[in-house]
């Protein structure tokens, strides 16, 4: 019988459950150009409106992991094992995991995207180091993991293909919070990585596409239970995103707040626990420690004894970044023609951040994209960003803008003003908000 997409679309669209046979057909045609982009968006539509069970996610995620290559890392010595988060802003955690990882053993060959939304991308944030490519072919990609111990790049054109060209048509659909979707995205990427293990930061809170609890824990269940029930194990760990982790958020500027928590220069504390808890539950799922606690011994010192920065250093340079990264960063790093400081109206604590509009300030800035093919400017972005509890007044600034012109100094700065409000005595978030384990 002839395959019509369009009986697929309207079967979903009524809200009725797909066959993973149904699924996987429409994936495939999509994967080979025999299903359009206006009927992929208006089946993203359909399933963002009407949802998906648990088994039409597993069976859109197999789907979309089979759309290409599955690498296979059986030849290592070690186990494999990679993190993924569902997005924030001054969330860097990827650069120093990858990294604090590779220094206990553990093999990490991490397939990241770029920018979605608010969100800054891991991609775009490597592509502010002169030379290195985020898109190495096979041959290279596997040497890297094997020497450096981790790798981190985009999807190659053989790697979850569907998922590439479906990410950038739902960031301009408004198809990106559906859960069915995410879930499916994030893990046929990771499924196609080969992976024995996998530990995921779910956000919550203002800068998160799950703002509240509820959400997020929701997202988090479904990330664990389709990618266990696809065959990776899998946990999850939910995160404040209320303020921003890092003190910077802006490419380049990322990457610098990476290096230096590496290096010990300056490590912001919340993006240390959350650092460390991740990693610390990546090591316990793949077996290198046996406990808690254990692991969070081993991967603390594989990052306080320095061995984490020497495996960032290797990675870059292998990947075709300067060998003299880490020691000489002013020099490979491009400033901002425009950098100064931010101050807020009147003065007081700091008693909430709109997150998410730092997120968008750092686009207007053009450190993100409103068209998936919009250009991304790396030096631009803001640093020493004020946490929540933070005084603020004349003589005391929220952030440091980093800028191309004044015109958008003036527009992000504007932005961020808006999003910083202040009073007597901020709210308390929980860091760490919850645990889901793997399923059986």
């Amino acid at each position: 019988m002839v395959f019509l997409p369009q009986e697929v679309i309207l079967k979903k669209r009524n809200g009725d459950i797909l066959a993973p046979a149904e699924i996987a057909d429409f994936i495939a045609g999509f994967a080979a150009g025999t299903v359009s982009h206006a009927q992929a968006a208006a089946f993203a539509m359909a399933i963002y409106f009407q949802d998906m069970t648990m088994p039409e996610r597993v069976a859109l995620t197999l789907a979309m992991r089979d759309s290409g290559t599955v690498l296979d890392w059986s030849d290592l010595d070690g186990p494999v094992a990679d993190k993924h988060s569902t997005g924030g802003v001054g969330d860097n955690v990827s650069l120093m995991l990858a990294p604090i990882l590779a220094a206990t053993g553990i093999y990490v060959p991490m397939i990241s995207g770029r920018g979605l939304g608010h969100t800054g991308g891991t991609l775009d944030k490597f592509d502010s180091i002169p030379g290195y490519t985020t898109s190495p072919d096979n041959t290279l990609f596997r040497k890297v993991v094997r020497e450096a111990g981790c790798a981190i790049i985009g999807q190659t054109a053989d790697l979850a293909p569907a998922d590439k060209t479906l990410y950038a048509i739902r960031d301009v659909t408004g198809t990106v919070e559906s859960i069915a979707l995410i879930t499916a995205s994030i893990l046929s990427k990771k499924l196609a990585a080969g992976l024995g293990a996998l530990v995921l930061d779910v956000k919550t809170g203002s800068g998160a596409f799950m703002p509240t609890l509820e959400k997020s824990r929701a997202l988090a269940q479904s990330l664990v239970e389709v990618a266990n029930g696809a065959g990776l194990k899998t946990s999850a760990i939910i995160t404040d995103m209320n303020e921003p982790l890092a003190s910077a958020a802006g490419n380049g500027l990322e990457v610098r707040n990476a290096v230096d928590f590496l290096t010990g220069t300056h490590q912001d504390a919340r993006l240390r626990a959350v650092t460390l808890a991740l990693c610390a539950e990546a090591a316990r799922m793949a077996g290198t420690a046996a406990t808690s606690d254990a692991a969070l011994a081993l991967v603390t010192d594989a990052l306080d004894s320095g061995r984490a920065a020497e495996h960032f250093a290797r990675m870059v340079t292998a990947l075709g970044g300067p060998a003299d990264f880490i020691a000489n960063m002013d020099r490979h790093l491009a400033p901002a023609p425009i950098v100064r400081d931010i101050f807020a109206e009147g003065q007081g604590a700091i008693v909430d951040i709109d997150t998410r509009g730092v997120g968008m300030a750092v686009v207007a800035l053009g450190g993100g994209r409103t068209m998936p093919t919009d250009s991304i400017d790396h030096r631009v972005g803001f640093d020493r960003l004020a946490a929540l509890g933070a005084p603020a007044d004349d003589n005391t600034p929220i952030a440091r803008i980093h800028a191309a012109d004044e015109a958008s100094a003036a527009d992000a700065e504007a932005r961020l003003k808006s999003a910083y409000r202040l009073g007597d005595t901020p709210p308390r978030h929980t860091l760490i908000a919850a645990h889901i384990p793997p399923t059986e």
